[in-house]
């Protein structure tokens, strides 16, 4: 029975975990607060678009450099695969997921940026890219449980 809380074993030099790099100091990586902030005001509210621009700023930010601190021979998926090979294919997925949202927020950008695009068609691709975003996070935390958490023993 457990009588306190619990606590992370610490760890040792070698050991796989997260890089700091990951989460820089003051907001987590894309950080979606502006972004939803600007989709729960009404689309006929004065400059509307340009916070949903705004909003989308820290969003693209933050998810490029999720991918550089990700992808890469120094990055995390890459210390993954080197303590769990088996990981391969959710990394694979995980990697093909930053092509996919990477272009969602493009695309909604630039329609956004366009003057004829339509309210409807700002909010679809603005609750696609939500959609993703979510899906991805929580992919990459059930592949970090895994490589740290499951211990299948002579893997490496």
């Amino acid at each position: 029975m457990v009588t306190g809380p619990i606590q992370q074993p610490p760890f040792l030099a070698g050991e796989l975990r997260p890089p700091a790099a990951c989460r820089p100091p003051g907001a987590p990586p894309g950080d979606l607060h502006p972004l939803a902030r600007a989709l729960a005001l009404t689309p006929a509210e004065p400059r509307w678009r340009e916070r949903l621009l705004g909003g989308l700023g820290p969003v693209r930010r933050g998810f490029a450099e999720h991918v550089r601190a990700t992808e890469g021979p120094a990055g995390l998926y890459a210390e993954v695969l080197g303590q769990a090979p088996r990981l391969e294919r959710g990394v694979r997925l995980l990697a093909r997921e930053h092509l996919a949202i990477t272009a969602a927020l493009t695309a909604l950008q630039q329609a956004a940026e366009a003057p004829d695009a339509t309210v409807d068609d700002l909010l679809g691709r603005a609750a696609y890219l939500l959609r993703a975003l979510a899906r991805h996070r929580q992919r990459g935390a059930d592949l970090l449980w895994e490589a740290y958490e499951t211990d299948l023993g002579g893997e490496t």
